[in-house]
């Protein structure tokens, strides 16, 4: 399992403190918890089927929740839906509620540089840091005109700190709800 990776049931919404048979409890989240810039990814399986992707995307509709990126893996008989939200709980407890199958994954979120090769610069900045990128996608996010991706790195933690050193702006799931209006 990567580090990055929150570990819990998730098919069947449980999470939370663990107990061992003694007065302790231990909480399963790691220690950094939420307090951190980042952005949270749900990793949704799915039969390959047709409306299997309709039919997840509606249970979002009416709860004030945006899909801000979304990437579908597939193979003959399932896939595995990458979907981000600008409001991670909110998304987290309608997938609980559905019983569907998820985990999740941090992902680091950039706005892009002014620059005529903006992912030039970042993948040269993390490159530096002898950091692989295993996949990106762009977001729905607008900020003063610039655009932001969502890159998935062996190390989230060095990652940030690496681009904010270069001086790029991290993208938080705050920044996905204060967007912009004029996008949408």
């Amino acid at each position: 399992m990567s580090t990055n990776t929150t570990a819990k049931n998730v098919s069947r919404g449980e999470s939370g403190p663990m107990s061992f048979g003694d007065d302790e409890v231990m909480d399963p989240l790691t220690m950094r918890g939420r307090d951190w810039p980042g952005l949270r990814q749900f990793c949704v399986f799915a039969e390959n089927r047709v409306g299997a992707l309709h039919s997840l995307l509606r249970r979002f509709e009416g709860h004030d929740i945006r899909v801000v990126a979304l990437s579908i893996d597939n193979s003959v008989d399932c896939a595995i839906v990458r979907l981000m939200l600008n409001n991670t709980e909110r998304g987290r407890e309608i997938l609980n509620l559905s019983g569907l199958t998820y985990s999740e994954v941090d992902l680091v979120g950039v706005e892009l540089p002014e620059s005529s090769q903006p992912h030039v610069e970042i993948c040269i900045a993390l490159l530096q840091a002898e950091l692989n990128v295993h996949y990106t996608y762009p977001l729905l996010f607008r900020r003063n005109g610039r655009g932001a991706i969502a890159l998935s790195v062996d190390d989230v933690d060095l990652a940030m700190k690496t681009l904010q050193d270069k001086g790029l702006r991290l993208i938080s799931e705050r920044d996905l709800w204060d967007q912009d209006d004029e996008m949408y």
